[in-house]
């Protein structure tokens, strides 16, 4: 005999509720894998209560002007043979985002009969044009809080008198395609920019949406527009002020006091070239910069690792014999080429929009090789300090050797250390690292301690020693005469016939350099930014990854014509720019002026410049490299980062044992692997209810102790966007739930869920945001493989059908095989209803059936 029913067919609840009660227990003590903690869903959920949940409460379907708002009851659902399908005139909730159309009726829909205040404010025709304060609804309204509302003003661009009284601009109606592309094929192709700017753009349905948004709001010369985007110079230059010159000058000057004489060491220590050439680097590149630079106190020049890449190119080259150490004119072509080859990857990098790989590689990464840099760097310069320098020279393993070899060299011949140069060279770096903390520590309470020219002083202070006491006959080694390869700024094309064979050795470096140069200037351009807001501050200025590369790649490039050292933003030197007064890009172009000057007038002077200090100024250089990877340590300890630590001290000791390419080659390597990793990785949960609510949920996983399992139903989140890269393992992830519960089992564990627990598929895909072509054929080919089996599958949250996600859903037929939009609700509640009413609805038909049967 079949459970007695209602005049309307329905079950009684009293009886229902106590036969689920007596049959989930029964089963519980047959079953030894069932839920600690059953639900008590089939109490809850009877489709004669109508009281809403809270779910429904919160967010209640709104009304529209044809549909005006009914009371909702239990006989809105109606029972069929085909299950449970809503009344004629109930509307149907297709996702959190937006309202099914008319056409598109099916699910579960509980209208509150109570018509609050709240809903019929927000569900009246003319809702968005509601003012709280006036209480019109009227579409021309200017009414206000404080009425009369004032229209916005804004003063950006090139405007007229018209203003806006919108807030947000929105997009040009017929700007776009379906699939959010630009309907024109023309600003598809090209962008708005090439389009717009120089095409003149197009009127009607071919505008695009910048070129009607600037019409909108009045802005006149929209190419002067897009020239001061790209070309920012056209920009700045017209919001340039008197006042400004003063304190850019008097940053451009302590900047040169400072990094000239590194510039120098630089070349000479680090790229075994000619010193002139680091001087190249502060001329040209600073120039090009402040013209195309989009963030305007940001200074570019040569680094340390950089220029100790270089040196390995040049080395290599001169270890195998196709040029000399004295031979500086050939290796300056060398370093031309490795300059103009990163300025080429870096200005491609731009063009194609690449501006996003500033985020690739970890932070771990570029900490342990930049500690290892500065490592490397400082034992390095410890040989001309020592005054070894001549004798590390004669045995070529130590001088184009590994880290490791320099440091054995030293321990072996520490006692043939030449005394004049060691107290020269130590001494002025103990002066220099007690200003740098000086500096510090009072810089905060007296920021004028910026402009003292510690660096200039020792590097003047000990030429002129050095000079007055002829300290070079007494074995104190100088930097000596410092010529030109020619003339002075000539141009040498890197890329001449005979010189591909240094080009082919110069690939990898070049690219290592590249990366590295634009991390640490993103870096600096984010820590800086563009100085908007500031008291003094340019207006208008936007930042840019892409903009940056290109700028960056067009001075390197134009440097390397110069056979400059690589150059790129620092942000030590950045930061003694701000601090000093720089507040606009006139500060770089008039160190690029100083610079210029003293290669034409004081290169003679420079001659009595000890090579000890010049190389103790790198070693301070080298040290602030590292005094940042203890803090890096001690955070990753403390929040137990091993994977981080483990790829910090594996990319440093293969640098240091190694040699720099390798070490970077791994660190590249291991970050690219986790990355990949971490992509194709599905981060799917399952879910378990919290007691004692009807709409919360929470990773199972977590806490299955404290959380509710519902009795048939496996409730999956997906909380990413599903592409080609992470849906290969998501049938594999979604398989080891179904029959244990869990993604922390082995695969070899054997079943421990039993099938009953898995009838019914409920997805969470609010977090799937995008989907591509692949992703959308690995899930369709999954819900497919559940209508085979007997399974039902519902969706929940899916976005709105505005989005290319639900578009794959329909297309692909995943919608068809779920069983239409009906199984596309608002919220896991609604989907957990849905499955008992459909429940409800099979055990009626069969019991149906049987009494049929019976009576025949």
């Amino acid at each position: 005999m079949g459970p007695k029913r209602d005049s309307t067919g329905a079950t009684s609840p009293s009886e229902s509720s106590h036969s689920r009660r007596k049959s989930s227990g029964s089963s519980a003590r047959q079953n030894p894998h069932a839920p600690d903690n059953p639900s008590r869903l089939r109490e809850v959920y009877v489709p004669s209560e109508g009281s809403p949940s809270p779910d429904d409460t919160m967010h209640r379907t709104p009304y529209t002007d044809d549909e005006p708002p009914q009371a909702s009851s239990s006989h809105d659902l109606e029972f069929s043979t085909d299950g449970i399908q809503p009344a004629p005139d109930a509307a149907s909730v297709h996702s959190n985002d937006e309202i099914a159309p008319p056409e598109h009726r099916g699910g579960i829909v509980e209208v509150d009969p109570e018509n609050t205040l709240r809903s019929r404010l927000l569900h009246q025709k003319n809702y968005k044009h509601w003012d709280q304060g006036s209480g019109c609804g009227s579409e021309n309204c200017n009414h206000g809080t404080l009425s009369p509302r004032p229209w916005t003003h804004r003063s950006y661009g090139s405007m007229d008198s018209t203003t806006s009284r919108d807030g947000y601009g929105g997009r040009y109606p017929g700007g776009l395609g379906e699939e959010g592309e630009n309907a024109d094929a023309t600003h598809a192709l090209l962008g708005d920019t090439v389009a717009d700017g120089l095409l003149g753009g197009g009127q009607g349905h071919k505008m695009s949406t910048t070129n009607w948004l600037a019409q909108r709001h009045g802005i006149k010369n929209q190419r002067a527009m897009y020239l001061g985007y790209y070309i920012p110079i056209f920009n700045w230059a017209r919001q340039y002020k008197l006042r400004y010159l003063k304190d850019d000058f008097v940053a451009a000057l302590t900047m040169a006091s400072f990094y000239i004489p590194m510039a120098l060491s630089y070349a000479n220590n680090l790229a075994h070239l000619p010193p002139i050439h680091g001087l190249y680097s502060f001329a040209i590149n600073p120039l090009i910069y402040g013209i195309l630079g989009s963030c305007p106190q940001m200074v570019v020049g040569p680094e340390a690792p950089g220029s100790l890449l270089t040196g390995e190119v040049v080395r290599e080259n001169i270890k195998k014999g196709t040029t000399g150490d004295e031979d500086g004119r050939r290796n300056a072509e060398i370093a031309g080429i490795v300059t103009c080859m990163a300025g080429a990857f870096i200005l491609v990098a731009g063009i194609f929009r690449l501006g996003f790989l500033d985020n690739v590689l970890s932070r771990p990464f570029l900490r342990g090789f930049i500690s290892a840099i500065g490592v490397v760097i400082f034992v390095d310069q410890l040989i001309p300090e020592l005054g070894l320098a001549k004798l590390a020279s004669e045995t070529p393993q130590v001088s184009h050797g590994s880290c490791l070899d320099k440091i054995i060299f030293l321990v072996k011949n520490m006692k043939n250390a030449h005394r004049l140069t060691c107290a020269l060279s130590f001494g002025a770096f103990f002066i220099i690292m007690f200003f740098r903390e000086f500096k510090k520590r009072l810089q905060p309470r007296y920021p004028s301690v910026a402009y003292i020219p510690d660096r200039f002083v020792v590097v003047v202070l000990s030429a002129i020693l050095a000079w007055r006491f002829q300290w070079q006959e007494n074995g104190l080694a100088v930097l000596g005469e410092v010529q030109t390869s020619g003339r002075i700024f000539s141009v040498h094309f890197p890329f001449e016939t005979s010189h591909l064979k240094y080009a082919s050795d110069a690939v990898n470096t070049a690219l290592i350099i590249s990366l590295l140069g634009f991390f640490e200037s993103s870096v600096a351009a984010k820590s800086l930014g563009t100085g908007e807001g500031k008291k003094d501050g340019l207006q208008n200025m936007q930042l840019s990854a892409n903009r940056e590369l290109i700028a960056l790649g067009t001075a390197n490039l134009t440097g390397g014509l110069f056979m400059a050292l690589p150059a790129f933003g620092g942000y030590g030197r950045s930061k003694v720019n701000a601090s000093t007064g720089g507040t606009t890009p006139m500060s770089s172009i008039m160190l690029s002026i100083i610079t210029i000057l003293c290669i034409c007038f004081l290169l003679p002077y420079f001659y009595y410049l000890p090579k000890g200090v010049l190389c103790s100024m790198v070693s301070v250089v080298a040290y602030s490299l590292v005094e940042e990877a203890p803090h890096d340590i001690k955070f990753f300890w403390r929040i137990r980062g091993w994977a981080e630590l483990v790829l910090m001290f594996v990319i440093f000791l293969v640098t240091i044992f190694w040699d720099l390419k390798r070490g970077i080659a791994v660190g590249i390597g291991l970050s690219i692997l986790r990355l990949i990793r971490h992509s194709t990785r599905p981060r799917i949960q399952i879910l378990g209810r919290v007691p004692g609510t009807t709409d919360k949920f929470a990773n199972a996983e977590l806490d299955p102790g404290n959380l509710e399992f519902i009795d048939g139903c496996l409730i999956v989140k997906i909380p990413e966007p599903l592409t080609f890269a992470n849906t290969g393992e998501l049938r594999n992830r979604l398989k080891r739930l179904e029959e244990h519960g869990t993604n922390a089992a082995h695969p070899a564990l054997p079943r421990v869920r039993r099938p009953e627990h898995n009838q019914n598929i409920i997805f969470d895909v609010h977090g799937v945001t995008s989907l591509d072509g692949a992703g959308a054929q690995v899930l369709a080919e999954i819900v497919e493989n559940y209508k085979n089996r007997g399974v039902r599958v519902f969706f929940c949250r899916v976005p709105s059908e505005r989005t290319q996600v639900w578009r794959l859903f329909q297309s692909s037929g995943i919608v068809d095989m779920c069983g239409g939009q009906r199984h596309f609700v608002s919220s896991v509640e609604q989907a957990l209803r849905l499955t008992e009413l459909e429940r409800l609805t099979e055990d009626f038909a069969s019991d149906g059936e049987g009494a049929y049967g019976g009576v025949v």
